[in-house]
């Protein structure tokens, strides 16, 4: 049995954990749907959940700890929620959040609008800061890339979308 596996999800108060063929977690932020493995079982006990390998399935041992990781960021996050902090860095670079709207200013021709997907919530607390909030770490993690994606910083001056906390490595220019 995996080793992440064999820990069990505690609930937190608030949290109910309806199980059947899909699993559904729902809390004080809001409610994510997943689809259980049929190589997995879960198993309620009291106010912890356990995540099995079925036996004689298919990579059951190793997708129980899978299942177990994605049940427990599923728990987090509708009782604390996940957030992403990014950071412009560039002369002229700047956010600002209007609706499910994010405008970003970066240096192109022309301004760059990117639509948030239903369940993520973006902030902008300043010009040059970016928060993406959201119940689904996934979904959280991967709006985040996406808005990277426009302008990653590049390695001579280190201008555009960085995480908070992302440490760019600078290249020394060229010599004669």
């Amino acid at each position: 049995m995996s080793r992440v596996a064999k820990n069990p999800i505690v609930l937190p108060p608030g949290v109910d954990v309806t199980l059947g063929d899909d699993i559904t977690v729902k809390g004080p932020l809001g409610s994510i749907t997943f689809d259980r493995n049929p190589a997995v079982s879960v198993e309620r006990e009291g106010t912890s959940l356990r995540c099995k390998p079925v036996e004689g399935a298919a990579n059951a041992n190793a997708l129980s700890g899978t299942v177990r990781a994605i049940l427990a960021n599923m728990v987090t996050g509708v009782s604390k929620g996940f957030e992403r902090k990014l950071n412009l860095v560039g002369v002229g670079y700047r956010a600002q959040a209007q609706g499910d709207t994010l405008n970003l200013t970066l240096g192109f021709s022309h301004p760059v609008a990117h639509r948030m997907p239903a369940g993520v919530k973006c902030e902008t607390p300043t010009q040059t800061e970016i928060l993406i909030k959201g119940v689904d770490k996934q979904l959280v993690g991967q709006v985040a890339a996406e808005v990277r994606g426009y302008r990653p910083p590049e390695p001579y001056k280190g201008k555009g979308v960085r995480y908070a906390g992302e440490v760019i490595v600078i290249k020394e220019t060229k010599k004669k």
